[in-house]
């Protein structure tokens, strides 16, 4: 039972004792507290930092002040800890020191918050001024004896000059015209003239347009009433594009040490006017007897065009476009007699350019014909073909036949006749009404089928270039609804002429 009670005694004593903060005072010279000898002294800071704070008390000029920030280090040596120095030098045109001694209102009982986190203070004071460079230095107290090491942490803070985002606050800074923003728009005229605008400031109505580029190539001197946008003609005398434009004030609370802004010179937007604006109406009045018969004009152009391509479209939606339909795949196949060059490129051009076509020749699948064997691969491309195109022709001449004879890569020299076999393959097909769409027969000239191939007249049967439209037509059309009974029994009868 006692346990109990002096454990829960613990806890309301840790509830109720307050955490430490601090009171800071300024301390210029020793501590009091280094002319005594200490068994023990804390030791050095964890960490230390500086940052610029606008200070939310008027201070006239003294408005950017430093926020110092230090962590302490967790140890045993914080139960000593009474109090945390800081010392700042600052160096400029003059050089500065003062320093604040931050006492701890109550004595550490745990090396860290109770919250888990480490014990960290900050300090706003010291007064900020331009560009200068400062060193913070901080130490704890009791601070170590006389001739030991003092252990102690400092930083280098340098303040930036009045375009920095806190410090243009400052009230010199404000009176050089950091608060003013001109939002300088400049552009190229003409190869002589450089239009540069921009918002005058209350401070003044003084100011100097110059135009840079590697050299001044321009200047303007500009008077103008206080807070108006304003705009003013440069003269140049070289390639303004890209150039810099720099405006300098002049304002009675900076005289000629006031902040310079600058901008970017690009072309002027083309106003796409008919003519110069003039107040004179009477060049407007002009103008309106022309203007109106011209929009009535045209309108009517406008009207017969929309109903031309109406018309347009309702001619184009009752014939059928190959333009609209996705390619085809064609396998060729052909005799060994028909001149490869002449006839078989120039068929295979045709169904490319013309009817849209993506064309499988054996001329071209040498390889997979070797490796696959002729009849697996003629399966495979009947299977992979929507159409199957048996071109014949009876346009055999001695020029033709001389030169794909002689030609190299002609279908004689080198290759396989794959026509018979694929014949022979295909036949079956024929009798059967369900694949019979998928097969055609094509001649140059006027036809002219072997006795060999006569069951090829039951298929389809076009003559280039006299039925090359209704030949286009028909490689689109998925089935076939014209009757095959006929050409059908005439398959059955004669594709066993093989």
């Amino acid at each position: 039972m006692s346990l109990v009670l002096l454990s829960l005694a613990v806890l309301c004593w840790g509830a109720v004792t307050p955490e430490p903060t601090i009171r800071c005072g300024s301390e210029m010279g020793p501590s009091p507290e280094w002319t005594v000898r200490h068994t023990l002294t804390p030791g050095d800071l964890r960490d230390l930092r500086v940052v610029p704070v606008i200070s939310s008390v008027a201070m006239e000029d003294n408005s950017i002040l430093m926020n110092i920030s230090w962590v302490l280090r967790a140890d045993a040596s914080i139960r000593l800890l009474t109090a945390t120095k800081i010392c700042v030098t600052g160096k400029s045109n003059f050089q500065s020191y003062s320093c604040v001694r931050c006492n701890y209102t109550e004595a550490f009982q745990t090396q860290t918050r109770p919250s888990g986190g480490k014990w960290t203070f900050s300090y706003i004071g010291f007064p900020v001024e331009l560009n200068t460079i400062y060193f913070v230095g901080a130490y704890n107290i009791p601070n170590a004896n006389m001739n030991d090491d003092s252990p102690s942490m400092s930083v280098n803070f340098t303040s930036p000059g009045c375009l920095d985002h806190v410090m243009k606050y400052k009230k010199k800074c404000i009176e050089a015209g950091s608060l003013w923003d001109p939002n300088i728009t400049a552009c190229k005229k003409n190869e002589n003239i450089v239009e540069v605008n921009f918002t005058t400031s209350p401070l003044g109505n003084r100011y100097m347009a110059f135009i840079q580029s590697n050299i001044v190539i321009g200047m303007s001197h500009v008077l103008e009433n206080q807070g108006t946008r304003t705009s003013v003609l440069v003269p140049v005398t070289g390639e303004s594009e890209g150039a810099v434009v720099q405006l300098t004030p002049y304002f009675h609370t900076c005289g000629n040490d006031c902040i310079r802004r600058k901008g970017i010179v690009v072309l002027c937007p083309q106003t796409g006017a008919l003519f110069p604006l003039d107040n004179n109406r009477s060049v407007l009045s002009s103008w309106i007897p022309l203007l109106l018969p011209a929009l009535l004009i045209s309108t009517c152009v406008l009207a017969i065009g929309i109903c031309l391509k109406r018309r347009h479209e309702k001619m184009k939606t009752s014939f059928p476009s190959a333009m609209l339909l996705p390619p085809i795949k064609i396998l060729v196949v052909y005799p060994s007699e028909i001149c490869f060059h002449h006839t078989v490129c120039y068929f295979t051009e045709f169904l490319q350019n013309h009817c849209r076509s993506e064309v499988i020749l054996d001329k071209w699948q040498k390889k997979k014909i070797a490796e696959m064997g002729p009849v697996q691969w003629l399966t495979t491309q009947k299977k992979a073909a929507d159409k199957v195109i048996f071109l014949l022709s009876n346009e055999v001449n001695a020029t033709c036949d001389g030169t794909c004879g002689k030609s190299e890569g002609s279908s004689r020299e080198n290759s396989q006749d794959l026509f018979p076999l694929a014949f022979n393959l295909y036949c079956s097909d024929l009798r059967s009404q369900t694949h019979l769409h998928k097969y055609m027969v094509v001649y140059f000239r006027e036809a002219d089928t072997k006795d060999d191939y006569s069951a090829l007249h039951v298929c389809p049967t076009y003559h280039l270039m006299k039925d090359a439209a209704t030949f286009c037509t028909e490689l689109f059309h998925v089935e076939q609804h014209v009757s095959v009974g006929k050409r059908f029994q005439a398959c059955h009868n004669r594709c066993s002429c093989l």
